[in-house]
């Protein structure tokens, strides 16, 4: 199994606590957040890691390396001076890429069997799933509807009460998709989950327990507070 972790992101909601340096490499507890994805994204025998790189990647590239030290494969895809997005991003690791793939936020850690969520996926033949979590906006705003196991609605904009679900921060998609993506353009996951979800070919894989991030402060110290209790 291969993961692509998405670490270009300017992390803006952190004010200055991500100032000069990458979201990924914020302190807990001596390690860097990315440390801990690792790890557990380890736990579940994936160690063919691509990350996709932007702001202050040398931090990040100098940290991990090649990831040997760490017990996994790390490659490097770079958007330089050009912003791309989240799915942009991937588009452009697109050579470094396996014939199925996940990808991760570079913010979130999950407590889902990945194993699982992998072999769910190929017993059909779409070409992408999403795991998502019944959220009711506890943790962060709910985005999605689900429907008999798959995402029939992604985004905030339109809200309806059954938008009861969010994306939970990792996804499973066939190298195929890329080709929806054009190359070197912006390209964010709201219009290509939509895609998918308009061709019917977004799967849904339920989660039961809850999700971490890092993406705003109070959102961090949560993080924090589970890993010193751990």
């Amino acid at each position: 199994m291969q993961m692509v972790i998405l670490c270009g992101g300017l992390a803006t909601r952190l004010g200055d606590l991500a100032k000069d340096i990458p979201k990924s490499m914020i302190q807990i507890k001596g390690k860097p957040f990315l440390e801990y994805q690792i790890e557990n994204i380890k736990k579940h025998q994936i160690k063919d890691i691509v990350l996709c790189v932007g702001h202050l990647f040398e931090q990040i590239e100098k940290y991990f390396g090649n990831g040997k030290k760490f017990g996994v494969n790390i490659k490097y895809s770079y958007d330089r001076d050009k912003p791309l997005g989240p799915i942009g991003a991937v588009k452009k690791a697109e050579s470094l890429l396996k014939d199925i793939f996940f990808i991760m936020y570079g913010d979130s850690y999950l407590n889902v069997n990945f194993q699982n969520v992998y072999s769910y996926f190929t017993q059909y033949k779409k070409l992408g799933l999403m795991v998502v979590y019944k959220n009711f906006d506890k943790y962060d705003k709910s985005n999605l509807i689900v429907k008999n196991s798959m995402v029939v609605s992604y985004g905030e904009k339109k809200r309806t009460p059954d938008m009861t679900y969010i994306d939970y921060g990792t996804s499973v998609l066939r190298k195929k998709t890329l080709d929806l993506i054009p190359k070197n353009t912006f390209f964010s996951t709201g219009p290509f989950f939509s895609n998918l979800i308009f061709k019917k070919e977004l799967l849904a894989f339920e989660a039961k327990e809850r999700f971490y991030h890092i993406g705003n402060l109070e959102a961090l110290r949560e993080f924090r507070n589970f890993i010193e209790n751990q």
